[in-house]
């Protein structure tokens, strides 16, 4: 499995993640949800260069230009509700792309476990196609995993894509165990070292989903 961590090189990617992770800036939810946006338009920006590409004739105003341009249409898909400003960030370069939903959710059995429950899921099918799905933290990997098995059920995709803003290593390793290796890629744009008794990303940078929309019950 190809992984690439965005952290390990210096890019404008570092600032809008310095920003997301600053308790005084990320309480700006605007901001906060604009960052994650950017982070993804330069993953997507970088997944494109993956793609198969076809040549193009172009008729313009004088005469005609070939371009290449992306042979295959790929689908976005997002696990709610966290991964929509990232979902964004991907379809404002992938304007043409297919696009899939999952409702991926800890339900708590005490304060330190849970279960990942799926609720709901809307996708095209998937058969042959190359999927990216996205999620703005990857904590455990559990949530990843599950979306995937229930995207599934929409046919086996050619190639997956995992798109995150913070991994932690530990679900880095999850994802290598439970993912194919042979046509899986995954983007960070920065692999955290641990996670907390309540799973949660260390130093990460909270609560993603209350960050973007508010606090929930």
């Amino acid at each position: 499995m190809k992984i690439i961590d965005f952290s390990t090189s210096n890019t404008l990617l570092n600032q809008f993640l310095a920003e997301m992770r600053d308790v005084n800036i990320q309480q700006d939810s605007l901001r906060f949800r604009r960052n994650i946006e950017r982070i993804g338009e330069i993953m997507a920006y970088e997944i494109s260069r993956d793609l198969p590409y076809e040549e193009k004739v172009i008729r313009t105003p004088l005469a005609e230009a070939v371009e290449n341009i992306p042979a295959v249409r790929p689908v976005i898909a997002t696990i709610l509700r966290a991964g929509l400003p990232l979902h964004r960030g991907f379809i404002n370069y992938f304007d043409h792309a297919e696009n899939a939903f999952v409702s991926a959710y800890r339900k708590y059995i005490d304060e330190d476990h849970f279960d990942i429950h799926i609720e709901y899921i809307a996708s095209p099918k998937l058969d042959g196609k190359t999927l990216i799905l996205t999620d703005t933290m990857l904590a455990t990997g559990a949530s990843m995993e599950y979306a995937y098995e229930a995207l599934l059920t929409k046919g086996t995709p050619a190639h997956v894509h995992i798109a995150s803003v913070i991994a932690s290593r530990q679900a880095v390793e999850h994802i290598q165990k439970v993912f194919p290796q042979e046509k899986t890629t995954l983007w960070c744009a920065t692999i955290d070292p641990e996670l907390n008794a309540h799973s949660y990303i260390v130093p990460g940078l909270g609560d993603a989903g209350d960050l973007c929309y508010g606090e929930k019950e």
